[in-house]
């Protein structure tokens, strides 16, 4: 009986150059799994793979050597552990994240939920070629939210608190990019050299900042045979609608444009900067 290679491979079931051996990629959101299903994933490397696991770079689980016959029972397996095989091919590809602000102090954003979110919303989407989401928390970068299709980056936009400023100056330390001066007991921050990092608001004693969590997107990253750092359009996003709203828009666009096995980056160059642009500002606008 003639072997169906493609719908394995859709199914995360990556063909080895060991005949009739596969390396299963799991789905993995946002890096995270619980204790229940690395049990799982354990107990079934053990007993159908060779006994190890492989990380893969984009923080999924691979186990190799499943056998041809056995790839409905270690589906069955996974399932006991509520773990599910991951996706290769023409896609949405696993929603990478860092730890964000629920673990990480610098963290602008929830990047786990997001990425949740985002993995609920796209999961397995068909599209001409792969398509990669990263998130990272801020401007540490943990995740390099630029070299994915789409990289979304946590930010927190400040303003001044004046009354409650005690004019310590821990803010103008604290800021990397230059962009606050303290002079006759107030405080000037200059937008233009801003990068959202909420390293100012972080270390102030006095709580004098007023703040809006929000994102830095970018699109047409790639580090692989072509190497492309992701480019951004609009410079924060307050909204998470809106920020979802524009992650559909780049979707469709992806969709309705590339030829196939064409990646992001080389559509948006081939059809025009200007007309992607003109589609993602017309979203954000509204």
């Amino acid at each position: 009986m003639a072997v169906d290679y493609a719908t394995l491979k859709k199914g995360g079931f990556m063909r080895q150059k060991q005949k009739n051996n596969f390396s299963l990629r799991l789905r993995v959101v946002g890096g995270n799994l619980t204790a229940k299903q690395l049990a799982k994933i354990a107990e079934v490397s053990e007993n159908y793979g060779d006994g190890y696991v492989h990380l893969t770079s984009r923080q999924s689980v691979e186990i190799p050597f499943v056998k041809l016959d056995d790839v409905e029972a270690v589906k069955d397996a996974l399932a006991e552990g509520d773990v599910e095989p991951g996706v290769c091919g023409p896609r949405v590809r696993t929603i990478t994240a860092c730890q964000g602000e629920a673990i990480c102090p610098s963290g602008c954003i929830d990047t786990y939920a997001l990425a949740k979110e985002l993995d609920d919303r796209y999961f397995a989407k068909e599209l001409p070629h792969k398509f990669k989401f990263g998130i990272t928390g801020c401007q540490n970068n943990c995740l390099k939210a630029e070299e994915n299709d789409v990289g979304i980056k946590g930010g927190i936009k400040v303003s001044w608190k004046e009354d409650a400023c005690i004019g310590c100056g821990v803010c103008v330390k604290a800021c990397r990019q230059g962009a606050i001066t303290l002079e006759d007991g107030k405080i000037s921050v200059d937008n233009s050299k801003c990068n959202y990092c909420g390293r100012c608001f972080k270390a102030c004693p006095t709580d004098a900042w007023d703040t809006i969590h929000g994102y830095i997107v970018s699109f047409g990253g790639l580090f692989g045979n072509s190497i492309n750092k992701g480019e951004t359009i609009i410079p924060f996003i307050e909204n998470k609608e809106k920020l979802m709203e524009i992650c559909d828009a780049a979707l469709n666009f992806f969709a309705e444009n590339a030829k196939p096995s064409e990646r992001f980056k080389f559509t948006i160059d081939r059809v025009g900067r200007e007309k992607f642009e003109q589609r993602i500002l017309e979203v954000y606008n509204g």
